[in-house]
């Protein structure tokens, strides 16, 4: 199997910046040849260009007068000025690209060139909500959930009906995003019209991200909203929630036209096998992410090792997108190196962000068009250089992939909990372990190797990020397992051949 390296782009923000570095306007209908070159240089194979649709005027004055957001742009972008903030990319007001973006015909330009360097895209979809300003909020607000009087959740808007009470999206946990409409996914009609635009999303990308994917399970909307009546004028036969839940015949449905489409669900709150069980391709390993960030060494061993291995290989790793702040900021550059092999080394999506990989500090919040210019950290860029050159010349993210369990080394010694060990194997007899010490402090363990006819050869082993070569026989290594000593945060990428 072949595991997704994913990219995720700040559309807006990187064309932005591409038009100033080229001194001409930049869409995606012309995107410099060098780009793409140096994404399948670097082994990605999935584009997420995040923020492509258009966004509205009543979402963007929301996004202006919000006083929490406008201390993040000036946290973000110092000196930040109106023209620096549109809409939110998650209020979307229309599925159709950007028109300051390059519209539909540069968005279909861009994928054909991606296709071409062996890339596929992916796009947003946000199940939810919609903008503000999308049209269906005035022409159809009976697939809204909506209140017979005002309240703080509601807002009122103008509809060929009338006057309605439409509710903010929101999830349970947080105030209503008051840039966005509620979907009501209690009704039959607003389920068949978000799978159909699902359908047209699908008919011109190879993938989709769906934004808050959970928020949709039955138990969890009906949670949501249970304060909320389904409005009176919709018609009790139009009122039953259909089985299955909505993402099982909507994923159904576009996997029959598109049997390699990718879904990948950003998900919360333990409901990752959910979704997964739904459909979902790969979905979000938050936990991952949280464990990594706190240098907490033995939970995330803890909680990779308690993964079945099905779930562990649908999780998307990460050390930030754009809902998180910069790995760069958060990490030394030793802890930051180790983390990157973590997430680079599992079975899974291998999920990259825009920045990350030049060692930006600065969290931008979505809705800047702009950002503010930061010098690259070359130490970090050498660091993400190196780790993605050498997996091509290796078994990781395309071969089978096997979690180990690393055993102490000695029975007073408990740093064999801060091993992160995974064998890939794809043509035997070679094979490679990716082998990462995430604590400060030097560790020591012996794991048992699961190869095939181990005894039968002596093997060298080569690091492939260090000149560090080392040979062990077959029969040791089969009898008592392989001795690691790493130093604090080592990284090391072996690879195992015999002779």
């Amino acid at each position: 199997m072949v595991f997704p390296l994913l990219y995720e782009i700040n559309t807006r923000c990187w064309l932005r910046d591409l038009s100033e570095t080229c001194g001409e306007a930049i869409t995606l209908s012309n995107v410099p040849e060098e780009q793409l070159r140096r994404w399948q240089r670097l082994g990605f194979s999935h584009i997420w260009l995040m923020g492509v649709w258009a966004s509205g005027p009543r979402s963007r004055t929301q996004a202006l007068t919000h006083a929490g957001l406008q201390s993040g742009y000036a946290d973000a972008l110092p000196g930040w000025q109106e023209a620096d903030v549109g809409g939110s990319p998650y209020a979307i007001s229309d599925y159709h690209a950007n028109p300051t973006l390059g519209g539909e015909a540069g968005l279909t330009a861009f994928r054909e060139r991606l296709h071409a360097y062996g890339l596929k895209l992916i796009l947003d979809f946000v199940p939810n909500h919609l903008g503000l300003d999308h049209p269906w909020a005035r022409e159809r607000p009976e697939l809204f959930v909506q209140n017979p009087r005002p309240t703080p959740e509601v807002f009122a808007q103008e509809t060929v009906a009338g006057q309605r009470w439409l509710a903010y999206g929101k999830d349970p946990y947080f105030p209503g995003w008051t840039d966005t409409v509620q979907l009501d996914y209690r009704l039959p009609a607003t389920r068949a019209a978000m799978a159909s635009l699902l359908q047209s999303v699908a008919e011109r990308c190879d993938g989709v991200r769906c934004d808050m994917a959970m928020l949709l399970l039955e138990d969890v909307f009906a949670k949501t909203w249970e304060r909320f009546p389904i409005s009176e004028q919709i018609p009790e036969a139009d009122r039953q929630t259909p089985s299955p839940e909505f993402w099982t015949w909507a994923i159904s449905a576009i996997k029959a036209r598109q049997p390699e489409f990718l879904f990948l669900a950003e998900v919360y709150w333990g409901l990752e096998g959910r979704l997964r069980a739904l459909g979902f391709d790969y979905t979000y390993d938050k936990e991952l992410y949280n464990l990594l960030l706190a240098r907490n060494a033995a939970g995330t061993q803890q909680h990779l090792l308690g993964l079945p291995s099905e779930l562990l290989g649908a999780g998307a790793h990460f050390l930030e997108n754009h809902d998180e702040g910069r790995v760069a900021s958060a990490l030394s550059l030793a802890a930051h190196r180790a983390a990157a092999l973590v997430i680079l080394g599992l079975p899974g999506m291998r999920f990259l962000h825009d920045g990350q990989l030049s060692g930006a500090r600065r969290r931008l919040p979505v809705q800047l068009r702009r950002r503010a210019h930061e010098p690259v950290q070359r130490e970090v860029e050498s660091m993400y250089e190196q780790l993605l050159a050498a997996l091509p010349a290796t078994a990781v993210g395309r071969g089978r992939g096997q979690l180990l369990h690393p055993h102490p080394a000695w029975p007073t010694n408990p740093t064999a909990q801060n091993f992160v060990v995974v064998q890939w194997q794809d043509q035997p007899p070679e094979f490679d372990l990716v082998v990462v010490n995430l604590a400060p402090h030097s560790s020591q363990c012996y794991v048992r190797l699961p190869v095939g006819n181990l005894a039968q050869h002596d093997w060298t082993m080569r690091d492939l990020l260090s000149a560090e070569q080392h040979q062990r026989t077959g029969a040791d290594l089969s009898d008592h397992g392989l001795y690691l000593d790493l130093p604090g945060h080592g990284a090391q990428l072996f690879r195992f051949q015999p002779g």
